[in-house]
């Protein structure tokens, strides 16, 4: 049964805190794995929070860092012991991009940039299906169904009322190309009402949509797709997402987490603002309802 902790940000803080005390103790990641004799990549995994890490590697690192506060030992301990505990999405099996999915629950706000599609949070099931089905089209029914209930169960977090948890509903903002838009997954029935939806969810207080038009030409989005994830604990670094074919990228350096929330800035700046985006949408809506068989 999955707990309520979230174990990929368990391992990242986790990590963060190894990290600290070795850089604390003037030690690079090479001199500790040659004193633990294992790989350097294994050390880095770890700081990185993309490994899961035991209450072993946890006390072998806490002793070559010779931490004498006991305290602290057995915190990281525990840290470590959550952090090998199962999130929500593994009930699904092996999900590909789990990593971003527990980034994603534990987030505070994000901001999305997408060229080709509708972001995942704002897709009705019959267009994810589609999606799936397009983007991948060797995959087997049952694992589409898999990838559609995990896209819905993400979406509970812009639709959890404000005092309903601690953290609140995900504060989410989109910009969304034109393309997105226009491209026909599933059926003309399947768009007009994957359009409507991304209508009345932009209507939430937490939830702003922008589209950017085609007339606006080259802009600041054009290599691609990018998310950035912001934590409501202060010690969670930022994160940019960029979702790969095979394996995707991770972004935590203060200098390119800056460089894409100003990016970002300028996406904002040069996109339709709300009201023109709805307008534009319900444009759009009315382009695909002439075009249906």
């Amino acid at each position: 049964m999955a707990s309520n902790v979230n174990p990929t940000v368990r391992r990242r803080r986790l990590g963060m805190e190894l990290r600290k005390l070795r850089e604390d103790k003037g030690m690079t990641a090479e001199q500790v794995a040659e004193r633990l004799l294992v790989s350097q990549s294994k050390i880095s995994r770890l700081e990185n929070g993309r490994r899961s890490i035991s209450q072993r590697d946890v006390r072998d690192l806490c002793d070559v860092y010779e931490v004498e506060d006991r305290r602290l030992v057995d915190s990281l301990m525990q840290m470590a012991k959550d952090s090998r505990q199962q999130g929500w999405w593994h009930a699904f099996g092996d999900i590909p991009y789990s990593v971003y999915i527990g980034l994603e629950t534990d987030a505070a706000s994000l901001r999305v940039y997408e060229p080709q599609i509708i972001p995942g949070l704002l897709q009705t099931p019959e267009y994810a299906a589609a999606i799936v089905r397009g983007a991948l089209p060797e995959t087997a029914q049952a694992d589409i169904e898999k990838r559609v209930q995990v896209r819905m169960r993400r979406q509970d977090r812009i639709s959890e009322e404000e005092n309903a948890t601690e953290r609140g509903p995900l504060r989410l903002w989109a910009v969304i190309d034109e393309a997105a838009l226009r491209r026909r997954v599933g059926d003309g029935a399947v768009m007009v009402r994957q359009l409507e939806h991304l209508m009345e969810q932009s209507e939430l207080p937490h939830v702003t949509v922008q589209v950017m038009p085609f007339s606006m030409g080259a802009h600041p989005g054009v290599n691609g797709q990018y998310a950035i994830l912001e934590f409501p604990d202060a010690s969670d670094s930022t994160v940019v997402y960029i979702e790969g074919v095979t394996s995707d990228l991770y972004l935590e350096k203060a200098n390119d987490v800056q460089k894409y929330s100003v990016m970002y800035e300028h996406l904002r700046a040069q996109a339709l603002n709300v009201e023109q985006t709805r307008e534009f949408i319900a444009g759009i809506i009315g382009d695909h309802t002439a075009k249906r068989p």
